[in-house]
């Protein structure tokens, strides 16, 4: 099993304990990449796609967990796109 089936597989089962950079590595496996902001950006994070919309997120502190919400719409958009 690769780490982008392992990473899928463990956020579909909506852990409490998914992290931040396993959400990046998530999505680069899927072709996003993180946008750059300048230095007014804060906790705003974007991550375009070459054919899917953007996914524009909040990155979590001071904890690095992600939200049940935040993961829940995380695979909404994966889903109707249909990347899994």
């Amino acid at each position: 099993m690769s780490k982008k089936e392992k990473l899928l597989l463990k956020i579909q089962r909506h852990p409490k304990d998914f992290t931040w950079s396993e959400l990046t590595r998530l999505l680069k496996t899927l072709g996003y990449e993180p946008r750059k902001k300048g230095k007014t950006g804060g906790a705003r994070r974007q991550f375009i796609h070459p054919t899917a919309p953007p996914i524009n997120l909040h990155k979590p502190h001071p904890q690095n967990t992600l939200k049940r919400y935040v993961i829940d719409d995380i695979l909404e958009i994966l889903e109707k796109e249909g990347m899994i």
